[in-house]
């Protein structure tokens, strides 16, 4: 996969007005790596925050996606130079950032994902350059990787007009858990004034002409439909463990997969029918 252009494709169908979905990993394996990028997804994040993926498992996940043409991002961690230089050197194409809460801390993230002189992240040899058989190729790619900023805090939205005017920012997407937890309402996605801050984020994010996204983690049609409707064009659509544990559960009599079962159905399940 030629990730410069892969990234390039994607940053373009962005600043074009396009929309863009993609999904997210947490389960650190090559082979459900290798079914999320033949899924048809944009991109995909792995993880590093939620997810038990490892440093060293990062460069064969990146490598299964890549297969199926898909680019590989990283959820960070946390927003340190550490991670972003990590992430970056095992071959990720951008990072997602947790937790950005003022236009201070992007711009520190932005300049250590950023090779010099656009950056300041530590520059060698490693998986993202081939351990440096491409390294001048490299060198051009690390001037600006794809960096898209999570709004999860109340305290981000108070400050999101400076966080959009950041040189460099991709798009922005909202974590529904934890902002509505900043709120003191957590999960609790219908009250009004969390769907007034999604429409405060939206609008100022339109008048910046920065794309907004958001995190639709449950796997349901209409609800990506429904925000794809409201202008969000950097979309994450689910996670490999929700779409597994969607799907995965045991059908009983009358029900689809994903409704769920009355407790002693679940506590009754293990006893074998006789033959």
């Amino acid at each position: 996969m030629d990730r410069m252009a892969a990234t390039r494709r994607l940053r373009t169908t962005l600043r074009d007005g396009g929309t863009t979905v993609g999904s997210w990993m947490q389960i650190p394996h090559a082979s459900v790596a290798e079914i999320m990028g033949q899924a048809g997804y944009d991109w995909v994040a792995l993880d590093l925050e939620h997810g038990a993926i490892a440093l060293q498992q990062i460069p064969d996940l990146c490598r299964a996606l890549e297969l199926g043409g898909t680019l590989p991002l990283a959820r960070l961690a946390q927003a340190n130079p550490k991670d972003c230089k990590q992430a970056l050197d095992a071959g990720v194409a951008g990072v997602i950032v947790p937790m950005i809460e003022s236009a201070e801390q992007l711009i520190m993230v932005r300049d250590n994902c950023r090779w010099p002189p656009a950056g300041k992240r530590g520059v060698g040899f490693s998986r993202a350059n081939l351990f440096g058989k491409h390294f001048e190729a490299y060198r051009e790619e690390a001037q600006e990787p794809l960096l898209v900023a999570m709004i999860e805090h109340i305290r981000a939205v108070e400050n999101l007009d400076a966080i959009l005017d950041v040189a460099g920012l991709d798009a922005v997407l909202i974590g529904p858990y934890d902002l509505s937890a900043s709120m003191g309402m957590t999960a609790q996605f219908d009250e009004p004034r969390f769907e007034e801050t999604l429409q405060q984020i939206r609008t100022l994010s339109q008048q910046h002409a920065v794309p907004c996204g958001i995190h639709v983690v449950h796997p349901e049609g209409e609800a990506l439909q429904k925000r794809l409707a409201e202008g969000y064009r950097f979309i994450a659509y689910s996670i490999d463990a929700v779409f597994l544990t969607t799907a995965a559960e045991r059908p009983i009599a009358g029900s689809k997969p994903g409704d769920g079962a009355p407790e002693h159905e679940f506590r009754n399940r293990h006893v074998m029918e006789p033959h």
